[in-house]
């Protein structure tokens, strides 16, 4: 049986999504499953209530370089090794994602954010198939209409040490992914042999970054799917990504659109849509 381990950096304003989150995951995935939680260290008695047999909460510190350090009086983060630019909270949770990743002994890790509610079952096996993780990939998505997506494209593919080529490029942006630990160590790896660097020093020095598209790049353009993975456009996940919030009736709509496949939804934290009425919402959706 495929392991599987469920991934979600996270801190104090989204505890309660959070929490909620974490509940789905001990009522939908199989026992075997661990759900790790990785909070800033002046997080971790709150983040503490959450723990049992199957979570794990750890100081993201464990995972960061000791030249990452937090700038005194504030909550941002700084690299000793390059200061400028100071690390901002955005590419702090990618390079979490991937140094935890990497650390991970399982085939397969599910990347989950703290406003995304799993609805249905799961197991290793819905992102898993003849012994390769599934790849979020949508041909062609991303060209001039995208810029923020261009950017990240050309960071991953100079990190990686490949041409730029021309749009359009994939799109490996969703809300719910799954990556094989294996094949990001060999990303952090390329990163570093092409860089010169300490991943985390090419990496925390960019101003636009996907962690998801250096994935993808990645599995796609160094490693050469289907060989290292089996591509999929469909993201098992409804996802709401506005930044407006929705209400009872909003978030009703929102919720009669989940398909037959999808395993979550995903109400982006930033739309604002207050607790009670998404709990509300989802209670009905799941009895």
């Amino acid at each position: 049986m495929s392991r599987l381990a469920v991934i979600t950096p996270s801190f104090a304003p989204d505890f309660e999504l959070c929490a909620d989150l974490h509940r789905s995951v001990l009522a939908y995935a199989p026992e075997s499953v661990t759900h790790h939680l990785v909070v800033p260290g002046r997080d971790l008695a709150l983040f503490d209530r959450l723990r049992g047999p199957r979570t794990e909460i750890h100081d993201q510190a464990a995972f960061l370089p000791r030249s990452i350090q937090s700038v005194p009086g504030t909550k941002y983060l700084v690299n000793l090794r390059r200061p400028v630019p100071p690390l901002r909270g955005w590419i702090l949770q990618q390079m979490l994602k991937l140094a935890v990743t990497a650390r991970l002994d399982a085939d397969v890790v599910l990347l989950v954010d703290s406003d995304i509610t799993f609805v249905r079952p799961f197991t290793a096996e819905t992102f898993r198939r003849d012994g390769v993780v599934r790849l979020y990939r949508k041909p062609d998505e991303i060209d001039a209409r995208l810029p923020r997506h261009l950017r990240w494209h050309r960071a991953a593919r100079t990190l990686l040490g490949l041409p730029a080529g021309e749009p359009p490029y994939p799109d490996y942006v969703s809300s719910l992914l799954a990556w094989d630990p294996v094949l990001v160590r060999q990303a952090l790896a390329r990163v570093e042999s092409v860089t010169g660097r300490r991943w985390v020093d090419a990496v925390g020095g960019q101003l636009h970054f996907s962690e998801w598209t250096l994935y993808g790049v990645f599995v796609d353009a160094v490693l050469g799917a289907p060989a290292t993975s089996f591509a999929a456009d469909d993201p098992l996940c409804h996802a709401h990504w506005d930044e407006t919030p929705l209400d009872e009736r909003g978030v009703a709509d929102f919720l009669d659109g989940v398909g037959p496949d999808d395993v979550a939804v995903m109400i982006s934290a930033k739309s604002g849509t207050p607790l009670p009425v998404r709990r509300a919402a989802l209670r009905d959706l799941t009895g």
